[in-house]
């Protein structure tokens, strides 16, 4: 027969290789946006329109001669105590 010697078998080890294998799972992750109302009160003119009045009685230079000959102010005819026709005034006591 054929002769062999006696070897017997050896390991010899390489450093590991490491081989990844990536499995995903769906994680939820909450994105806060963040919003601010802002309130921006404004004033704005509208207008309402008032009228106020005012009434004063003038005595003017009525008359040929500049002065105040037969006529008489409203003040005038409130202090007289008579009829006077022209204004169609009654008796004021």
């Amino acid at each position: 027969m054929y002769c062999r010697p006696f070897c017997p078998d050896a390991a010899v080890y390489d450093p590991p290789r490491r081989i990844y294998r990536d499995i995903c799972h769906p994680q939820r992750v909450h994105v806060i946006h963040p919003i601010e109302i802002v309130n921006r009160h404004h004033c704005i003119p509208v207008y309402h329109h008032r009228y106020v009045y005012s009434v004063r009685d003038e005595v003017g230079p009525y008359g040929p001669d500049g002065g105040t000959q037969g006529v008489r102010g409203a003040q005038d005819i409130r202090r007289s105590r008579g009829f006077h026709k022209s204004h169609g005034l009654k008796k004021l006591r």
